[in-house]
């Protein structure tokens, strides 16, 4: 069972296959089905090249400089050296076709390891590999050891035929799961399994179900989830034998083994429009320039070679910088000692942590801890909590004195803490020496912990029986399990029947959601009064009832519910019908449990931050509405003495738009809805609720399922076009997770399967606020600086070169070439504008006193059209001057062509590395070294230069101060008009830093 009292644990089960049912007879040929090898590689020899290709020049850039590199090979738009162009093209895909091939090899690797592993089969003298093994195929299978394919358990080494698999591989849950071998099977030998016949559905994605029949002889039985070992699952106890059913792309792992969605970010996104926009100024440029010299001869030839000449001003070196940058930040993020353990598996989009606007949150495990306590019981006419609890214990040990009215009262207290004791699906597990409790529901476990601390232990538990021990007595009470109804999403509910043979009694118990529990137990006066109560309290509730069965009412429920499990088609809808028609109907109701979640770590000082950051929050649960809006408010999801709109309970005919006009005019209020009430909002008014909840500062969804949580999580990102953040920590919240723009996972009490799914693992909630508020902050601000920064540094260049063809009669001549070109960009320029992403505008202390700072990054002011276009103006401007000032003091005559390269190369180098100190705002050791030894480094090569400058001219006073000049020129307006517009307009962050 898992969380009874939330029916968002598991996806919903999936519609029963519709495919042709499979006969497996071991031993023999069962038909042609696909190799059991396990293939995770993304490229093989062929598809490599062409689809790395394609995953490259779908980017505008790239696709830009390919036409450019290609042109180059035509003489008559050939310019310069052919290296110039060629090469920064192929070192971009150089880099990243060497990091694809590296990737794929090392998942061919753990492929080939995992292909390699031996298996011992029945009938082979030789291990078989697991990529060899067949549908069919009786398999050995040891402690610890995986399991190679969809299995039916056969035998197990435990002579009740049980064995525990960890399926945390498969499903991301930590607990051990109780597995079944067949009674028909498990005492037969392994050479004579081979009369056995398994039938089975065709594959399916559900690994929480299954059905199938199995033959022997006349015997027929059924095949249930609990029969099964899926691939990928290990087994954790003994040894075992399976029969395979289904082998590679048709096991349950290879078909919930989906690629994740490449994601963008969205700051990569706007430079890719951006770039548009620059490619049609270049365009319009070269076009310009074509047209002053009056169309002579072959013109458009001319067009082709000026776009060659101006391809700079598009640089093809952006997204290299950018991809390195997001590396750093992914390196800063995960050694982060604030933040332990927190993994970046997305590194293509931490910028956009910085720019979330919705905030969608799963509740149990995420904003609380998981960690299961039964805080209070209530019997109908009195409940215990605290220190009460001592008197429930007494009751159980007997040691009340008696009154008639303590005597009703203790009666009734120990059957509500016999049912607690005996209907869950907990077993007791003991290894060296130290005892522990396994099951697949955190709240089952915290049931069986307090009913052991008031008395009454779960000394043993198999598939057949139950042992309780007292502790007061010392004595033990055994039954026998019956029947067990596990607990699903979609009956929210949990039964068993066990026979108490010493006193000849056959008792049904029952646990559940209230909402179900209610039509199931007699009528009563307290019960929706109760929850309610509890349900304000923050505690989860359970029901629970019982009813008494006769040898013959029970017989007569067997042969139907018999019949009913070997049914292959709606084989669970029939069984349930059976159970309800049968058993569940006028329990005695013995009493309500109120199980306490914990808040986790911080919860409430960092929802209270991410609010004032401007961050929208929705809070998605499968709780009741109570306990939704208790834990809303004590988390401080909602402020206090906040407004909270509650819509529940609608049916299709109460649906109306006026609620939405209402919603719309309270403005500042929260929602709270359940999860049938917004399936009817969304099938009846889907873009009008969308519209007026996404303005709400909360939202809480309670009632609510996985699939809905992932269409809220694509309508608001649809609707808004805005940043969608999804945390959680079950495989519940999978589907939410990789729906969102940015994907958070808590690695939790629930396992891993939340936090391998998402683009970014952290351990607690509050860590979460330290990734939006600090590191989105410093990825989304230095990403924006050094993309325009870039920008500017291809665009300066650019425009000297057009200063040059203008001055030039309009002559598509080049103006620095070879080196020149190619070292601008890397060795000359690269790391002091690179340094600048460790830059940082606040300290980590301010971003935290201050959130509302985050509002301007949502905004998307650090890259718009309005900073591009200055940063335009800032680079026509720089590279006119210098260009201009370069041509004016030493000439335009080819014989002094070198010396004016000298001088504007030179210019252009210094402004940009002055430039770099005028931007940063806070130095640090590595800045500092960066320029530096740029410094060092363009000192360094200028005996090599030869070709380009006048060696002679450099060691002359007229080169430096007419460089000089040119220098000043360009940087002295600039840096006046920062200064005057930072004292009359300071920037907020600079408003803060003065505070």
């Amino acid at each position: 069972m898992s969380k009874i009292d939330d029916n968002d644990d598991h996806e919903s089960e999936e519609p029963e296959p519709t495919g042709p049912s499979r006969v497996v007879v071991p031993f023999a040929k069962n038909g042609k089905f696909p190799s059991n090898a396990i293939s995770n590689a993304k490229y093989n020899p062929v598809t490599f090249l062409p689809i790395i290709l394609y995953e490259q020049f779908k980017f505008f850039i790239n696709l830009y400089f390919l036409i450019v590199a290609l042109s180059q090979f035509v003489p008559s738009l050939k310019i310069g050296y052919l290296s110039s162009y060629v090469l920064p093209l192929a070192f971009v895909l150089f880099v990243t076709m060497s990091k694809e091939a590296l990737d794929d090899i090392s998942r061919r690797r753990r492929d080939a390891e995992a292909n390699k592993e031996g298996y011992e089969v029945v009938g082979k003298a030789d291990f078989v590999r697991a990529r060899d093994l067949k549908v069919g195929d009786l398999v050995f299978i040891k402690k610890d050891q995986r399991v190679p394919a969809d299995m039916i358990l056969l035998k197990s080494s435990e002579a009740n035929g049980e064995t525990f698999i960890r399926t945390d591989q498969l499903d991301g849950e930590t607990d051990w799961k109780l597995r079944i071998a067949c009674p028909l099977t498990q005492s037969l030998p392994n050479e004579t399994l081979s009369s056995i016949q398994i039938t089975a559905t065709a594959p399916s994605k559900s690994i929480h179900s299954f059905l199938g029949r199995i033959s022997l002889d006349s015997a027929n039985l059924p095949l249930s989830i609990d029969n099964t070992l899926w691939a990928n699952t290990v087994l954790a106890s003994g040894h075992a034998v399976g029969c395979v059913i289904y082998t590679g792309s048709e096991t349950r792992q290879a078909m919930n083994t989906s690629k994740a969605r490449a994601k963008v970010g969205l700051l990569e996104l706007e430079i890719n429009g951006l770039s548009k926009i620059l490619c049609i100024c270049v365009f319009l440029l070269s076009l310009l320039l074509v047209g002053l010299s009056g169309f002579r001869g072959q013109w458009y030839i001319s067009i082709f070679r000026f776009l060659v000449l101006f391809s700079s001003i598009i640089p093809v070196s952006l997204r290299v910088n950018l991809d390195l940058g997001k590396s750093v930040y992914a390196y800063l993020i995960e050694h982060d000692k604030t933040i332990p353990e927190t993994i970046v598996r997305t590194s293509t989009i931490p910028e956009d942590l910085g720019r979330i606007e919705y905030l969608l949150t799963d509740k149990t495990g995420t904003l609380t801890q998981n960690d299961m306590e039964l805080k209070k019981i209530h019997i109908g006419t009195v409940s215990y909590a605290g220190e009460a609890m001592d008197e429930v214990a007494a009751y159980v040990s007997g040691t009340v004195q008696s009154t008639r009215s303590r005597r009703d009262i203790g009666v009734r207290v120990r059957d509500l803490v016999f049912a607690l004791a005996v209907c869950h699906n907990v077993t007791p597990v003991y290894e060296d020496g130290e005892s522990s409790y396994q099951a697949a529901s955190p709240d089952e476990i915290a049931i069986v912990k307090w009913t052991e601390s008031v008395g009454l232990t779960l000394a043993k538990r198999d598939r057949t029986s139950i042992v309780l021990s007292y502790a007061a007595s010392k004595a033990e009470q055994s039954l026998e399990i019956l029947q067990i109804f596990p607990f699903s999403s979609e009956t929210k509910r949990m039964g068993i029947v066990a026979r108490d043979s010493e006193r000849d009694e056959i008792w049904f118990f029952l646990k559940g959601a209230d909402s179900v529990m209610a039509r199931i137990v007699q009528k009563n006066d307290w019960l929706e009064e109760e929850t309610g109560n509890m349900a304000r309290e923050g505690l989860r509730t359970l029901v629970i009832g019982r009813k008494k069965l006769t040898t013959e009412a029970y017989n007569t429920f067997l042969e139907k519910y018999t019949a009913a499990s070997l049914v292959l088609k709606d084989r669970d809808s029939e069984m349930l019908r059976v159970v309800s028609e049968y058993l569940e109907k006028d329990l005695e109701l013995l009493g309500l449990t109120g199980v306490e979640d914990k808040l986790q770590e911080n919860v409430k000082p960092s929802l209270e931050l991410l609010r004032n950051a401007g961050i929208k929050i929705w809070m998605l649960t499968g709780d009741k509405v109570e306990t939704a809006r208790c834990v809303a408010v004590s988390a401080k999801l909602v402020p206090r003495g906040q407004y909270i709109h509650t819509i529940a309970g609608m049916t299709r005919s109460e649906i109306a738009y006026d609620q939405l006009e209402y919603l719309r005019s309270k403005g500042d209020c929260c929602l709270l809805i359940d999860g049938e009430s917004l399936a009817l909002f969304l099938d009846v008014y889907r873009k009008e609720f969308i519209d007026v909840a996404v303005t709400l500062p909360a939202v809480i969804a309670c009632r609510c399922s996985p699939t809905q949580k992932a269409e809220i999580a694509k309508l608001i990102k649809t609707s808004t076009k805005k940043r969608v953040c999804c945390i959680g920590d079950g495989g519940n919240d999978v589907s939410m997770i990789q729906a969102a723009d940015v994907g958070v996972g808590i690695v939790g009490k629930e396992g891993r399967q939340a936090s391998l799914a998402a683009d970014f693992s952290i351990l607690q909630f509050c860590y979460l606020t330290k990734l939006l508020v600090w590191h989105g902050r410093n990825s989304y601000k230095q990403s924006a600086k050094l993309a325009q920064f870039i920008i500017h540094r291809g665009l300066i260049i650019s425009v000297a070169q057009a200063v040059y063809s203008i001055s030039s009669s309009f002559e598509p001549l080049a103006l620095y070439q070879g080196l020149l070109l190619v070292g601008y960009a890397t060795i000359y320029t690269m790391m002091p504008v690179f340094s600048m992403v460790l830059d940082r505008d606040v300290d980590e202390d301010l971003a935290d006193m201050y959130p509302e700072l985050y509002k301007e990054l949502t905004e998307g002011r650090s890259l718009s059209y309005l900073t591009f276009f200055i940063w335009v103006l800032i680079s026509v401007y720089q590279g006119a001057i210098i260009q201009a000032i370069a041509q004016i003091l030493v000439g335009l005559d080819m014989s002094v062509f070198e010396r004016m390269v000298s001088v504007s190369f030179t210019a252009l180098f210094l402004n940009e590395l002055l430039m770099v100190a005028m931007e940063i705002i806070t130095w640090n050791k590595i800045m500092i070294a960066t320029e530096i030894v740029t410094v060092g480094a363009y000192i360094a090569s200028l005996p090599f230069l030869g070709d380009y400058f006048d060696l002679h001219y450099l060691i002359t006073g007229p080169f430096f101060w007419k460089t000089a000049v040119a220098t000043a020129a360009a940087l002295i307006p600039i840096w006046l008009v920062k200064v005057i517009t930072r004292r009359v307009r300071p920037p907020t962050y600079a408003k803060v830093r003065q505070r």
